[in-house]
């Protein structure tokens, strides 16, 4: 296996390559290591991404001998572009990381690594064709809501089976587990190694017999909550199982009720959903948006459409409903503000994002603890539909960055705080606009000459298209087709393929709905 230790010779470099084969427990990578150490070796414990293959560099030293025998060691430099953790979360770790590798020279004049980190290495393009994304299903604190949880899985065996044991045994991500609950206690376990589905796409999941005590209610959330995380497999059923008997489980009810699709658009004339090119009023606030005479730079109309967030040109921020416009905050220098399904209007100043507000019907505020502890900036935030995780661009040490955390609220469903942030990815342009993209995703609109629309996933990689010329702002859809992006000639831009097509126009504020 390993004829040569020599920095570049490719022999050692196949022992990181083999990471690509994760068939019986990585058994081609253990080839190269000795068999004491074969059986020590943790593979499945995480993943570093690096950049590239070429992107490694291999230094060596001079082996040395002595009565026990031969030895040497093998440091390894990559350009780390991410990692998962031993749950699958995936997290961004740009930057440089080193390992170093223990060789023994074995009695067959070969040289086998009897030291290692555990887990394995995979460069960006091999991991997407190794590492298959899937999203674990949650509930928020009022058992009503679902809220995602991105991991990956290795391409082995069934994915059936592997998401299960997550949802089942496992636990949510640290930086979400504070506002989240799971049905599954750990009295409940998994009496089978495996989850078979049926030509019916029924997943038949065996339980131990400490289910046989569960309420009813919560084995429908635990039916509700794993059929929701296997639905993207094709799944359309979980039948419970214990000691080979059918465990009577229903379901429970989810509120699922986001906007529908609309782009939001303010023109001279009125404010309302643009259809071709009328202007189709909303009940109650298009005529109280109608009597402001300040210019409005943003609006944030809430999922049941009776409430709005305006910011004015002056900065203050007002709610406004049918026969009702009050001022919620005018301290100088706030960002858009971003509405949540629990009836709260979220608001904090650009250069001070520790001081976050949100403000309840009655114009009283709730002030969030741990509010982006270590930005000294923020351009944007934007509440999620589930009003469970809040996305943000804020600069930490001089670096724009994309990040998210977990709402924290009371019994009563006010918000009290922030869980610790999350980064998601990185921006080298100003934001000029933030927006979610269905659950898993958010896109920034980044400026300047070579503008960007970067779609970056929740616990995932990002993407990246070209901006329409001048893009201003951004709102945020279920899927791409109705996500729009503003130039600054007034046209609201859809993208159609691998170009921007021009939609409306005469818009002055291209207005967002809440949890998008």
């Amino acid at each position: 296996a390993l004829e040569h230790i020599e920095p570049g010779t490719g022999e050692f470099a196949g022992f990181l390559e083999a990471g690509v084969t994760p068939t019986e427990s990585w058994s081609t990578a253990r080839q190269f290591l000795t068999p004491e150490f074969a059986s020590e070796w943790h593979p499945d414990t995480g993943v570093t991404i690096d950049a590239s293959l070429s992107s490694r560099q291999f230094t060596a030293q001079e082996p040395t001998s002595d009565e026990v025998g031969s030895t040497a060691e093998v440091a390894v430099t990559l350009e780390q572009v991410a990692g998962l953790d031993d749950a699958g979360a995936y997290t961004p770790a740009p930057g440089t990381a080193k390992s170093v590798f223990r060789l023994v020279l074995d009695s067959e004049e070969q040289w086998r690594i009897d030291d290692a980190p555990d887990g394995i290495v995979l460069d960006q393009d091999s991991f997407a064709q190794v590492y298959d994304q899937h999203v674990l299903q949650y509930f928020d604190p009022t058992w009503s809501r679902l809220v995602p949880d991105a991991r990956w899985f290795p391409r082995l065996g069934s994915m059936a089976t592997s998401i299960t044991r997550a949802v089942v045994g496992g636990d949510p991500s640290p930086w979400l587990a504070p506002a989240v609950r799971t049905a599954f206690s750990g009295d409940v376990e998994l009496a089978r190694d495996s989850v078979p589905v049926d030509a019916s796409q029924v997943a038949e999941v065996a339980l131990g017999r400490a289910a046989l005590a569960v309420q009813p209610v919560t084995l429908a959330r635990m039916r509700t909550q794993l059929e929701a995380s296997l639905s993207e497999l094709g799944i359309t059923q979980v039948r419970f199982t214990v000691d080979g008997a059918t465990l009577a489980a229903g379901l429970v009810d989810i509120d699922q009720a986001t906007p529908e699709p609309s782009v939001l658009v303010l023109t001279d004339d009125a404010f309302g959903s643009a259809v071709g090119d009328e202007v189709v009023p909303l009940p109650g606030i298009t005529a109280e948006i109608a009597k402001i005479d300040d210019p409005i730079v943003d609006i944030d109309v809430a999922a049941d459409g009776a409430r709005a967030a305006v910011r004015l040109g002056n900065g203050a921020v007002f709610g406004v409903s049918e026969g009702e416009r009050v001022e919620l905050d005018a301290r100088p220098g706030l960002i858009a503000p971003t509405m949540d399904p629990f009836g709260y209007t979220w608001t904090v100043p650009r250069d001070n994002p520790q001081a976050l507000l949100a403000w309840d019907s009655r114009v009283q505020s709730e002030r969030i603890a741990q509010a982006w502890p270590d930005a000294s900036a923020i351009s944007h935030q934007r509440i999620a539909a589930d009003g469970t995780r809040i996305a943000a661009v804020v600069t930490v040490g001089g670096q724009r960055r994309i990040v998210v955390a977990a709402v924290i609220r009371d019994d009563n469903g006010a918000p009290i705080g922030l869980s610790e942030v999350h980064e998601i990815g990185r921006v080298a342009a100003p934001a000029q606009g933030l927006a979610w993209l269905g659950p898993d995703s958010v896109m920034v609109l980044t400026g300047g000459e070579d503008a960007l629309v970067i779609t970056q996933q929740v616990g995932g990689p990002a993407s990246f298209v070209a901006a329409p010329p001048r893009a201003q702002s951004i709102a945020g859809a279920k899927t791409m087709a109705w996500v729009r992006v503003l130039g600054d000639d007034g046209v609201a831009y859809a993208q159609r393929g691998s170009s921007w097509q021009e939609g409306v126009g005469g818009i002055l504020v291209l207005g967002t709905h809440a949890g998008l």
